[in-house]
């Protein structure tokens, strides 16, 4: 018998509950009393005196070490083996590597070079400006200043958070000491301008324009200087191959307005050491670097066509004999003169550890370390056998600096290390283009920012070893000035 044969019909069925009937309420109470619950209070507890019989030894070993203990606490609170010391609980960086590869392809579109690179004030944005250093006439040809924020979520590399056209070749930069987007830079024409880069379309605020006042040279640097009254507020400073070296101050009407003038007259350098006899006819020093001193605002270094460093001030009185024409009256700053270089100097940098020393490096490929209190350099490196474009201290390590090489090296030396050869050598360009700067960003101190012939920047993030000072590595600094000068 099948299964489907037992059952012989089926009927629907269909079953509901009966209905659920509601009614809402409330209720209120009339009188509330407030009550407060306390536990017992706590026995005490007993705490074990552990008497002196249960450690017999103890007391005699203190009184016999006393004596001992006081001496080494002495030893140690008049020790100087920790001086600068600082728990440093981040990652250490083991090597120095690539962090960002930063192009404006406009501008390479042009083949023009990065000639100058500055951070701004917080150390989040990096700029540089496109010109050109080798050789032809670009006198009239447009060039940009380029601007990333590298703290900027998706950062793309070949594309500038700011772009300013520039209708000269733009040879120098720097960003305002306190206002992060504000930056300066000096044109191949003369001219000197400040930017806004937080705003690109309307990004000019003030420029000397062309007048008597105006350099007749390019503009090799620029620098903000606080006021001397007013610290908070700053002057712009530029120098240029013209032999004149000026300070401006912003005005309404956007102008830039010179407020002090300095002359470099041959017949007025002080002869102190020996120079090569100037060109018939020659009466201006051609100024192509700048670094004032981290200890005195009024003293600053110069490096020179001649290929000689200068120690000038701008407390002088003298008048400059020039005939250049100004609207104020132009002072002589030259003070001393210091050994030359085979070749005209670009770039110095004074020491933020030691209120003597000073760098320079040239054409000549080497790079001089300088005491102001002799004309003869303290050492001489030779670096490269092409240019040296750029050379700069690290602004916390003292006994560290990088250079920049027309090999397409970038140059890390740590002199605890060695005084005569680099202890890390980064090449920046594969084909062996020039690294026409360099610059420390102060406030992220393990970025370097280096710009090169094929206009690029390049964000390098260094190692532990260029960052972290050494315990007495200043005090070391001074010694290694004294052996090498003695």
């Amino acid at each position: 018998m099948g299964l489907f044969s037992l059952v012989s019909s089926f009927e629907p069925c269909i079953c509901q509950t009966v209905s659920i009937s509601t009614s809402e309420d409330a209720c209120q109470a009339r009188e509330q009393v407030d009550a407060e619950v306390q536990t017992d209070p706590p026995s005490p507890v007993a705490l074990r005196y552990t008497s002196q019989q249960d450690l017999p030894g103890l007391a005699s070993f203190l009184y016999r070490v006393e004596n001992l203990i006081i001496r080494e606490l002495d030893k140690n609170w008049q020790s100087h083996a920790f001086d600068g010391f600082e728990v440093n609980w981040t990652e250490q960086q083991q090597t120095v590597t690539c962090q960002h590869t930063l192009c404006y392809p406009l501008a390479q579109a042009q083949k023009l070079q990065v000639t100058s690179v500055s951070w701004n004030a917080t150390g989040s944005v990096v700029a540089c400006s496109y010109g050109r250093l080798d050789d032809g006439d670009w006198s009239t040809e447009k060039s940009f200043v380029c601007s990333w924020n590298l703290d900027r979520r998706g950062l793309n590399p070949s594309q500038p958070s700011a772009v300013v056209e520039v209708p000269s070749s733009v040879m120098c930069l720097a960003f305002h000491p306190t206002q992060p987007s504000h930056i300066a830079g000096g044109l191949y024409s003369g001219e000197v301008l400040v930017w806004d880069m937080s705003r690109p379309e309307d990004s000019l605020l003030w420029r000397t324009g062309m007048t008597d006042d105006t350099h007749t040279d390019p503009v090799y640097q620029v620098a903000w200087l606080p006021e001397p009254r007013h610290s908070h507020r700053f002057q712009l400073l530029s120098v240029s191959t013209d032999g004149k070296v000026l300070l401006w101050q912003a005005v309404g009407s956007g102008q830039l307005q010179l407020t002090e003038g300095f002359a470099l007259v041959i017949q007025q350098i002080p002869r102190n050491t020996k120079l090569k006899k100037p060109t018939r006819g020659e009466t201006e020093v051609g100024v192509t670097a700048l670094a004032f001193s981290s200890f005195d605002p009024s003293l600053f270094i110069l490096g020179t066509e001649g290929g000689f460093p200068l120690k000038c001030s701008t407390a002088v009185e003298v008048a400059a004999l020039t005939r250049m024409p100004s609207s104020l009256p132009l002072r002589a700053p030259a003070q001393f003169t210091f050994s030359p270089h085979g070749g005209p100097i670009y770039s110095v940098s004074c020491s933020p550890f030691h209120r003597n020393l000073f760098l320079s490096a040239g054409t000549d490929g080497h790079i001089h370390l300088y005491s102001m209190l002799q004309a003869q350099p303290l050492t001489s490196l030779q670096l490269s056998h092409k240019y040296l474009f750029s050379v700069r201290w690290s602004p916390v390590r003292p006994l560290v600096f990088a250079a920049a090489s027309g090999e397409g090296d970038i140059q890390l030396f740590d002199l605890r290390k060695s005084s005569q050869k680099p202890t890390v050598s980064i090449k920046q360009t594969p084909d062996e283009s020039p690294v026409y700067c360099l610059e420390f960003n102060l406030q992220q101190t393990n970025l370097l920012a280096a710009g090169d012939a094929k206009g690029v920047v390049k964000i390098w993030q260094l190692s532990t070893e260029f960052t972290e000072q050494a315990p007495r590595e200043t005090e070391d600094l001074d010694q290694l000035a004294t052996e090498v000068a003695s």
